[in-house]
């Protein structure tokens, strides 16, 4: 098979991998605190010379390496609710889950209260079940505070500036995208530090997806795909030939 058949069809793959990347942007446009992603390519030529897998000759098309968390920020919009915070600057919030025990971060400050129940000894040695409250994501993640803790929450005094951490890692790059809206930290990131960010109430921070400019990769990605399968079945009908007439 002529080598251009495996060099397109590499391609083809690779472009949709970057369709995906730009259609999960597109999806979150209106997600708060979402951080949109880069995608990158290479040479398998310069950069691969084992190939994508081992099925396939070395040296062939290209392959997106990686998909890099922009960072960047796009503003803040006033929602007038008490239990949402942005940061304007850098940093992230710290997010717990009781369930599994595992923390993550996030930019969305869509907070809510979550309800814990207690056992408590009364006065009279009796264990009666009391309720507390604690600043949560709303997905049973606890938001942690200055001081790492659970943020405990009075019901009645909710338009009070809560203590919510803003906390933040020395290299940002390579961080890994959770479900809902979440980022986990790689060991190159380093430790966890205090963010610089300063905290606001009442606003949320605003996808940095860039519409009109993912619509225009949508379309590079799609001339791309489409170059990629006519180059396919262009190679496919050379091979058909030359086989025909070496009957």
């Amino acid at each position: 098979m002529d080598p251009s058949f495996y060099t397109a069809a590499v391609s083809a793959a690779q472009q949709q991998l970057r369709m995906n990347v730009h259609g999960n942007n597109i999806a979150n446009v209106n997600t708060y605190g979402f951080r949109c992603k880069r995608p990158t390519f290479n040479a398998l030529m310069v950069g691969n010379m084992d190939g994508i897998n081992e099925d396939l000759p070395k040296g062939v098309g290209s392959r997106m390496i990686m998909a890099a968390t922009d960072f960047s920020t796009k503003g803040v919009t006033g929602t007038d609710r008490d239990l949402d915070y942005a940061i304007e600057g850098d940093g992230f919030f710290a997010l717990f889950d009781p369930a599994s025990g595992t923390y993550s971060y996030s930019r969305d400050g869509s907070f809510t209260m979550s309800e814990r129940k207690v056992n408590v000894t009364n006065e009279d040695g009796e264990t009666e079940q009391t309720s507390i409250w604690y600043l949560s994501d709303g997905l049973g993640r606890f938001v942690l505070g200055q001081d790492g803790r659970p943020i405990e929450v009075d019901a009645d005094h909710t338009d009070e500036i809560l203590p919510v951490g803003v906390f933040d890692f020395i290299n940002r790059d390579g961080m890994m995208h959770q479900e809902e809206n979440t980022i986990i930290p790689v060991e190159k990131n380093g430790n966890l530090r205090r963010g610089d960010g300063k905290l606001v109430q009442g606003y949320l921070e605003l996808s940095n997806t860039d519409l009109a400019n993912e619509l225009v990769k949508v379309i590079e990605t799609q001339r791309s795909y489409m170059y990629m399968l006519r180059m396919v079945r262009t190679s496919d009908e050379i091979a058909s030939t030359v086989s025909s007439l070496s009957r």
